[in-house]
């Protein structure tokens, strides 16, 4: 196997939606899915072209009440390109024989190729080659290429080269219901003899968007003329031509296109501009060279290399080469923030949750400069946060727990239960701990680059705010001298109220607690960073007195947090009282009990009643923090929490936890790396398998799992490594499980590069010459000074 490819050798109609999404073609700015050019949206395949940040509104009237949701919208499809014989029909996979089949995803070079060799019902036989990318060094551009060898016949074939606008938001089965029109033709034409152009506009939020393709035919490679006939329809155009074709002589349509969109910057008008650029634009040639080059650039400092594994390597860079795909540098100005399914879907409707929390942290390391833009995605929407604390009743800022174009909450009033086809009232929207997560990856970005301007202009404000709303989510117990947190959800999501409560909530969720202590002693930490002047400034504009920072102090050394059966961490107060759940029995019963809480609900049960998990809740602390700082946090709310029961916490919750999210099984491998690496290291490698594989059983062909990918990722590269940052220091602790034969990378840490090897016995790291800075390293406990140039070796043997 090439590592380096992700290829499929024969055709299967009931895999290709999932091919689709893992062949998908991005640069940061767009995505298009990896769909066959000849094929429109039906049962097989779904054609999806997104746009980064390109959302629309729309109302539906549906289970007895008007719902509104933002989606990403399906832009149009400019991969439309079909050909038959003259007479003939027009090539379908389904309808010939398939002689041959190949398809490969170069992840190196960022190119999806497609050689078929097939017999038509005339007995024609041809071979076709498709090549195709999304421009990663010029953001606006894509390119086409499709070869035609007829082996055994010569004859004219029908060209028809279009761009699609007409299409419908369909990608998700259980969204059907709603209403999915979003696109509205604004006008197209020709502007060249060989350039052709549509422009449409959300019908919402009046984003507008034009492509522009410009087709060209070649013979042996020389170029054409062909004469060209209009094909136009409100929100359609295309190009119908013929060309003469002779018993194995190559024939090459190449397709060039330009997208832009009125939220661009350095444009005057969409299609003007589109057309403008394929007017100065190089052949499939000349544009991927240039092409190839950007993404050997970005893989030389974004590769992660292990040894002996080929299947795994592949894996590992096809979740590199996505989140990469989702964005990039030419992320850095659109204003988005990262979506759980990147742009390859329509699931979760492009909105962006808590997953940046396991992104980061890989960013964080090799392009921190694209931290800090996604990051502003979430300042730039902290007024509008602000207003939403206010409108609940509380101060600060209160992140909503989906996100889409302007921050408001776009969590869903209903869900729809495919399995007993029921909509259902959505309560996710009380995961408060979504602002714990936007303060933590603030201030791992600032801990990994030392980013002060960052934090003194934007960071510690979001993290104040932050602050001060989980504060004042808090309420004081008198009987107990407690605070506690009551009516939110944790990051399980099986359990969203008490059995038989009318109101949705549940109180002291263990994590939201104690990521509230956390947040708002980074708070105080942030605050004391800045110089006095900007400390006295800031406090000034958000209005932060004293007397309420003096609150935060009380509330981290009386922060509630529930226990059960020596020393378990309840994961919320009242989890003890619930019912033991019949694994065994729904297993036997179901075979995937993955999505339990849905089997549950058809059945008339609810997986409130139950000890049973989603995800992990309880472990998220042990996925966040090391023993140390658990220990000191504890210690700081009063309890006297001894590391040593972490194993028997880690044990009890595995026990319950069906990993109906993908997410789960990257906390599950993480912590058990230091108690149980053997089992660590199976379950990292089952969660490698979460897209390619499709493990949830039909979900990735709506959109990749982008933080589990991400996930996998940070395992090799924090978790095995044992890389970690505070005190100034950049701490390494490797604990390499059996399977890992060696791991190679490199990360970016305050500005230097570091180059890391480890084996099972050994790690060495070198600090490039870059920067003429000395890093103090911390392993094991020990401190060591590493000069720029220098290389330091330790034993790891255990």
């Amino acid at each position: 196997m090439n590592n380096w490819t992700l290829l499929y050798e024969d055709f299967k109609p009931s895999m290709e939606s999932l091919r689709e999404a893992l062949c998908t073609l991005g640069n940061g700015y767009f995505a298009t899915r990896g769909t066959s050019p000849e094929s429109e949206a039906d049962e097989i395949h779904y054609p999806g072209t997104y746009l980064a940040g390109g959302y629309n509104r729309l109302k539906t009237d549906i289970a007895g009440r008007v719902v509104e949701n933002e989606d990403l919208v399906n832009m149009p499809n400019w991969l439309l390109t079909k050909f038959r014989p003259e007479g003939g029909d027009w090539f379908n996979l389904m309808t010939v024989d398939i002689l041959s089949y190949r398809q490969e995803l170069n992840m190196k070079e960022g190119i999806l190729s497609r050689t078929v060799r097939f017999r038509d019902r005339q007995n024609r036989e041809t071979t076709l080659i498709q090549r195709r990318f999304v421009h990663m060094a010029n953001m606006h551009l894509a390119a086409l290429e499709i070869t035609i060898i007829p082996e055994n016949w010569s004859g004219r074939i029908q060209i028809l080269s279009a761009m699609d606008g007409t299409i419908i938001n369909a990608g998700v089965e259980r969204y059907k219901q709603l209403n999915s029109k979003h696109l509205a033709p604004v006008k197209s034409g020709k502007a060249d003899n060989d350039i052709i152009y549509l422009l449409v506009e959300t019908n919402q939020s009046h984003i507008r968007v034009a492509e522009a393709a410009r087709t060209r035919v070649y013979i042996e490679g020389e170029q054409i003329e062909v004469e060209r006939k209009p094909v136009e329809e409100p929100g359609y155009i295309a190009q119908e031509f013929f060309i003469e074709a002779v018993n194995n002589t190559p024939v090459t349509i190449e397709k060039i296109v330009s997208f832009y969109a009125s939220k661009d910057f350095a444009i005057s008008e969409p299609a003007q501009d589109a057309v403008e650029a394929l007017r100065h634009t190089g052949n499939f040639k000349e544009l991927f060279e240039r092409h190839a080059m950007e993404w050997n650039h970005l893989w030389y400092k974004c590769d992660i290399q292990i040894a002996d594994n080929d299947r795994t390597q592949m894996i590992l860079r096809l979740h590199i080469f996505h989140m990469l795909q989702t964005v990039s540098r030419n992320s850095i100005d659109l204003d988005i923030g990262v979506p759980a399914r990147g742009w390859h879907g329509e699931a979760y409707r492009g909105h962006i949750f808590w997953d940046e929390l396991f992104i980061f942290p890989y960013l964080n390391l090799r392009i921190p400069v694209l931290t800090r833009a996604l990051l502003l995605y979430r300042y730039r929407r902290l007024n509008r946060s602000r207003i939403a604390a206010q409108e609940a009743g509380f101060r600060g800022a209160l992140y909503p727990w989906q996100s889409g174009s302007d921050g408001r909450e776009e969590t869903q009033q209903l869900h729809l239960n495919p399995k007993s086809g029921r909509w259902l009232p959505d309560n996710t929207h009380l995961q408060r701990h979504v602002n714990a997560a936007i303060a933590y990856n603030v201030w791992q970005y600032f801990e990994t680059t030392e980013d002060l301007e960052f934090m003194a202009t934007y960071g510690t404000e979001m993290i104040l705010e932050i602050a001060r709303f989980l504060s004042s989510l808090t309420s004081y117990n008198r009987e107990i001298d407690r605070y506690e947190i009551l009516g939110v959800m944790g990051p399980d999501e099986y359990h969203d109220k008490y059995p038989d409560a009318e109101k949705p909530g549940l109180n002291n969720n263990a994590y939201t607690n104690v990521m509230t202590v956390w947040v708002l002693r980074t708070a105080i930490k942030a605050l004391n960073k800045l110089n006095p002047k900007r400390r006295y400034d800031l406090l000034e504009i958000i209005g932060l007195e004293k007397t309420e920072i003096g609150q935060w102090q009380d509330i981290i050394h009386k922060m509630k947090v529930v226990f059960h059966d020596d020393g378990i961490i309840s994961q919320f107060e009242g989890y003890n009282e619930l019912a033991e759940f019949d694994w065994d029995g729904y297993i036997k019963k179901y075979g995937d009990i993955q999505r339990l809480d849905r089997i549950l609900e058809a059945e008339g049960d609810t997986t409130n009643r139950y000890k049973a998990s989603k995800q992990a809740d309880v472990l998220m602390l042990f996925y966040l923090f090391s023993a140390e700082e658990l220990h000191e946090l504890f210690k700081e709310m009063g309890y006297d929490f001894d590391p040593q029961i972490i194993p028997k916490n880690i044990e009890y919750y595995l026990k319950r936890c069906s990993n109906g999210s993908t997410l789960s099984n990257i906390v599950l491998s993480w912590v058990l790396a230091r108690s149980d690496r053997t089992g660590s290291w199976n379950i990292f490698n089952k969660a490698l398998e979460s897209d390619i594989s499709d493990i949830q059983g039909g979900t990735t062909h709506e959109g990749i799992h982008l933080g589990a990918m991400a996930g996998t990722v940070d395992i090799l590269q924090q978790c095995y490594t044992g890389i970690a940052f505070c005190d100034e220091m950049l701490h390494l602790n490797p604990k390499i499980p059996e399977g890992l034969q060696r791991l190679m990378l490199k990360i970016k840490y305050r500005g230097n590069w570091f180059d890391i090897n480890i084996t099972p016995d050994a790690l060495a790291i070198t600090s490039s010459k870059e920067r003429d800075i000395i890093t103090k390293i911390c392993f094991r406990e020990k401190i060591y000074e590493i000069k720029p140039g220098d290389t330091l070796n330790f034993d790891i043997k255990v």
